[in-house]
């Protein structure tokens, strides 16, 4: 009887041993035509022919049966259009039960299309047909990455903001990363992705198992989803200690208040140059005392140099593992595994910028803002919301405390003040006193007599001789308002602006040697010609931070200058003599302080045609000012502008004085933010239509609409920049006479109304923007509010 084959672990049929290679001499063994194969190195064991695939019955989807417990879950679509803007009821399988939590992404079909979304609730019975009820398709991440707390902030962000709630936990929820998904899932859930249930794609589900933490932290047994009982911090930190608040009137009551538990809410004036802390302590103290508490806080800043002073603060007082760093700089991987931890309530500390107001804190207690009128807290997408008041709703929304601190005074943050929701903490005036530098006024009575050309010099002689002074004991820092070296250049017989002749954008000069070039399309100037007077030589109309370190370098040679703005922003300097040219927001901190600084450009930057060009220039001023030593340590600052009231508000240290006679004459005119505003802009026609369509109460003002001008822009800490033609989206599907229509020249009308009926407004705004994305009426129409920074 012949022997059967051997079978060899991967199941295939091999012949014995014994046999294998040889042939009985009484058979004939067939040639076989070996041209076309690879030759085989001798010594080698038998390569095994491949697996045959498994070829197993796909399942429907949605046969699995239902979920035994609520079924049906609420799924809150990714979709960016408005007439989406709402939940849709899906059918919860058995198999995905454990795994579509509240807070999960899941990935469902919706008009025949896969949609991505996320489950905001889960209930027990729907009004939607049985026959009719989709299944959810599979779930992306059984992480609850969108909270419920979060999506109840973000529906109140969008409908402040006339948006749509997807757009708001665009920037709300961190970008997913499937393989920290993997980390925080459970080990041993790890068998539930291969059982056929999920696709095994590039974004596949994770296990939904909760139970253990990443496998980084080899704690299986632990569960890192539940949260420290309240009242009590999870690794018993030291109680921290507040310097600094003692010289604030209310500051010590605050603090306590946050311990408590408290809903307080402050408007903090920082102390300029003071010896034993800054902005940076006195935030991370609060957020520190809220951890020692047992509780959670947010702090947000403007930019990466903030938030490396916070962070830095923050951890020195209770250490770098219990502190979150939320900043889109950092990667995707590190922010999404930053994410997770404060969802999952395993850290409770968090900072960073716009979109860490959204941080997922378990038992939050407080949120700060440093600066709240830095013009990049506005949201560039929309709904283009402010973070300021993103950190408001959330405040009133969640019963927490809420800090606002700066060396300005936005009047924003006094209207707060002004109708007892915050209540103000300032310094007495002798510490304002002794700790501020000395300021000085080139345009004032005394050095006009001594310099009659100092309001036409760029840097009167004061300030010059200022410089020489103070760089005997240290650094001096030079704010000039335009980055580059000559932003704008004109005709030098006739003056005109020299413009592109191929977009009439400005032209601009990036060296002394170098060749004009178009800030719009990039174009070289080569053959320039003056459209007026044909002259072909151009003078600099604007000098920027680079001309202005060269021209430094010449009157001060044997000290060094460095730059800091555009591209080559640093965060600290040494406390060694040096010339620092820095644009405003882009200041580095001195050790030991600045000897000097010189506030150039004044002028320049208040003549902007913008509402708040007064407000931000002193803003800028006031930021400048406060990295100064103290007069008593031979601090000075010199400003060259000659205007009365911003001069002025800078020479007492009155910021407060200055945003309370802002808000006074909005009041009268109007303006915000005494009132709110909205902005349509669109093709004429859309927004024509849209005005004639929206249902607005009799108390609403509408101005226009008129032509978007392509002038100089708003006012922003890159005021060089101009706006271009503004591009709408248009929808898929629409036609050609359409599409030319919004191509044409954007207008704009702009809405004033009350605080009071500011919910009728935002809802007819974000019904109307529902109505005619469903019905594709006219072109798309750009809804924006609190348009401050458009005025």
């Amino acid at each position: 009887m012949p022997e059967s084959p051997r079978l060899d672990s991967a199941g295939t049929a091999r012949p014995d041993s014994a046999t294998a290679g040889s042939v009985p001499p009484d058979r004939d063994t067939p040639e076989r035509d070996t041209s076309g194969e690879q030759l085989a190195l001798a010594g080698l064991p038998e390569a095994a022919p491949p697996d045959q695939p498994c070829t197993l019955p796909r399942k429907a989807l949605g046969s699995e049966g239902r979920a035994a417990r609520d079924p049906v879950a609420k799924v809150l679509l990714e979709a960016y259009v408005p007439h989406l803007d709402r939940v849709f009821d899906y059918r919860v399988t058995a198999a995905l039960d454990d795994q579509a939590v509240v807070g999960s992404k899941v990935s469902v079909v919706f008009a025949g299309r896969k949609m991505s979304g996320w489950v905001v609730d889960r209930v027990a019975h729907t009004d939607v047909p049985e026959d009719r009820l989709l299944p959810i398709r599979r779930v992306l991440t059984p992480l609850p990455v969108a909270r419920p707390e979060i999506v109840e902030l973000a529906q109140a962000v969008a409908e402040r903001c006339a948006g749509t709630v997807a757009d708001v936990l665009r920037v709300a929820i961190a970008p997913r990363v499937a393989r920290v998904d993997k980390e925080f899932a459970a080990p041993e859930a790890a068998e539930t992705s291969e059982t056929g249930v999920v696709n095994a794609d590039d974004d596949a589900a994770v296990p939904a198992d909760l139970s253990a933490g990443p496998a980084s932290d080899g704690a299986a047994d632990a569960d890192p989803t539940a949260a420290p009982e309240p009242g009590r911090a999870p690794s018993s930190p030291v109680e921290p200690a507040t310097p600094g608040w003692q010289h604030y009137t209310g500051g010590l009551e605050f603090v306590a208040s946050v311990g408590r538990g408290e809903p307080a809410r402050a408007v903090l004036e920082v102390l300029p140059s003071a010896e034993d802390h800054d902005w940076a302590g006195l935030t991370a103290s609060a957020m520190a005392t809220a951890y020692a508490a047992g509780r959670g806080a947010v702090g947000v800043v403007a930019d990466h140099k903030a938030l490396e002073r916070l962070e830095r603060a923050l951890c020195e007082l209770v250490g770098e593992d219990v502190v979150v760093r939320l900043h889109a700089d950092d990667g995707p991987t590190p922010r999404y595994r930053g994410f997770l931890e404060l969802a999952l309530g395993k850290k409770r500390l968090a900072v960073g910028t716009r979109s860490a107001a959204y941080a997922p804190v378990q038992d939050l207690a407080l949120v700060c803002c440093h600066d709240d009128g830095d013009v990049n807290f506005v949201e560039q997408r929309a709904p283009y919301q402010h973070t300021r008041d993103v950190l408001l709703l959330r405040a009133q929304l969640q019963g927490v405390a809420a800090l606002f601190t700066g060396y300005a005074v936005t009047p924003e943050a006094l209207r707060l003040v002004a109708t007892g929701w915050a209540a103000r903490v300032a310094p007495d005036r002798a510490d304002l006193r002794r700790f501020s530098p000395r300021i000085e006024a080139t345009s004032d009575s005394y050095n006009t007599a001594r310099d009659p050309l100092a309001a036409r010099a760029r840097l009167p002689h004061e300030a010059f001789r200022v410089a020489r002074e103070a760089l005997k004991s240290g650094p001096v820092l030079v704010q000039v308002a335009r980055k580059g070296y000559a932003p704008v250049l004109a005709c030098q017989r006739c003056r005109t602006p020299a413009r592109c002749q191929a977009c009439d954008g400005p032209l601009a000069l990036s060296s002394a040697h170098a060749v004009p070039v178009c800030t719009w399309c990039g174009r070289h100037a080569h053959d320039w010609r003056c459209v007026e007077c044909g002259f072909t030589r151009v003078r600099l109309s604007t000098v920027g931070a680079s001309r202005t370190a060269e021209e430094l370098g010449r009157s001060f040679p044997q000290v060094p200058v460095i730059s800091s703005s555009d591209r080559t922003v640093r965060a600290t300097v040494g406390a060694e003599p040096a010339l620092v040219v820095a644009t405003p927001g882009a200041e580095p901190v001195a050790s030991g302080g600045y000897a000097a600084a010189l506030l150039l450009d004044g002028n320049q930057m208040l003549a902007r045609p913008w509402l708040r060009a007064e407000e931000q220039t002193l803003r800028r001023w006031f930021n400048a000012a406060a990295l100064v030593r103290a007069g008593a340590h031979g601090g000075t600052v010199v400003v060259t502008a000659d205007q009365d009231r911003a001069v002025g508000a800078l020479v007492r240290w009155d910021p407060a004085g200055h945003a309370e006679r802002e808000l006074r004459e909005r009041h009268e005119l109007g303006l915000p933010p005494a009132v709110r505003t909205a902005a349509l802009t669109g093709p004429r026609d859309a927004v024509d239509a849209t005005l004639r369509d929206l249902r607005l109460p009799e108390q609403v003002r509408v101005v226009g609409p008129a032509p978007v001008e392509q002038a100089v822009g708003n006012g922003a800490d890159v005021p060089d920049a101009e706006l271009r033609s503004a591009t709408l989206d248009v929808p898929s599907g629409t036609s050609s006479a359409r599409m030319e229509r919004a191509s044409e020249r954007p207008y704009r009308a702009l809405l004033f109304f009350g605080f009071g009926i500011a919910p009728r407004v935002t809802l007819a705004l974000r019904a109307e923007k529902a109505r005619a994305s469903a019905l594709r009426e006219h072109a798309p129409v750009a809804v924006r509010c609190d348009v401050a920074d458009l005025l």
